[in-house]
């Protein structure tokens, strides 16, 4: 028998999933907590995942949010653990927090992972999540790309795409995703594929709208020199936009090219 979570403890805590009528207050406490994702990233998340989404609510009042997202039985990840200022220190980040790890395993999940904040670490930590690698957000106020020549092997994402990328893909990311990168594609202002030669491919990369800034990501390469190329390719269709990009700290080609652009 399982331990009793906190919102059965608690008559203050409710936890129930999370609905479209409830987008306007999950989309103020992200606007609060000054993270970059919009209403379209919301909207995904729950079609993506309508059993997995979850609110929190304080005596009859929202007061969290927090998302799952299922790649297959290899791994899930927990997103958007957020608790509005007012409710915060209440036990609701951690309500939540175990909530979605009792949904992922009742899915049968045996990998769970998710980006830890600072503010959240601590939680995190104490229920068994081990760092695996560190990452730093880039920000380039005025991006602009260096001059360079257009290379024809670039082009426009296609929806089969997603299909044809999977083997690259799922190499780097560990598990595939191609309904996630299907939702992304279309919810992005440019998705770009590099072909080595017609039918095979050396990588492809999103840049997609953020509340703050343009978005530069997921991007995947099969080399340093592939992934240099869609970096500028993106950053030329930014229009000299704010752009944020989360780089892995141990990614030293992507680390450089960030700051080259500044």
């Amino acid at each position: 028998m399982r331990p009793p979570r906190l919102d059965e403890m608690n008559s203050s805590l409710r936890l129930r999933l999370l609905t479209r009528a409830d987008l306007p207050f999950a989309d103020s406490v992200r606007a609060l907590a000054g993270w970059n994702q919009t209403p379209d990233d919301w909207q995904r998340f729950l079609a993506t995942e309508p059993d997995g989404c979850f609110l929190a609510e304080w005596n009859g009042a929202p007061a969290g949010t927090a998302t799952t997202t299922v790649y297959g039985p290899d791994l899930a990840w927990i997103g958007m653990m957020l608790v509005h200022p007012e409710y915060r220190r209440r036990g609701i980040g951690r309500a939540l927090l175990q909530r979605c790890i009792e949904h992922l395993r009742w899915r049968g999940v045996r990998c769970i992972k998710l980006d830890a904040t600072p503010l959240g670490k601590k939680v995190y930590d104490e229920l068994g999540f081990k760092d695996e690698w560190t990452l730093t957000r880039w920000e380039c106020a005025r991006c602009h790309p260096r001059p360079t020549t257009f290379d024809s092997r670039i082009r426009i994402w296609r929806d089969s795409d997603a299909r044809s990328i999977e083997p690259l893909d799922s190499e780097a990311f560990g598990v595939t995703r191609n309904k996630i990168l299907r939702a992304l594609a279309h919810q992005s202002r440019c998705a770009l594929v590099l072909e080595s030669q017609p039918g095979s491919f050396a990588g492809y990369g999103f840049i997609r709208p953020g509340s703050q800034a343009l978005y530069l990501g997921p991007l995947v390469a099969g080399s340093a020199d592939a992934g240099v190329l869609l970096v500028e390719a993106l950053i030329a269709q930014s229009a000299g936009q704010m752009i944020f990009w989360d780089i892995p700290d141990q990614n030293a080609v992507a680390v450089k090219c960030a700051k080259e652009h500044g």
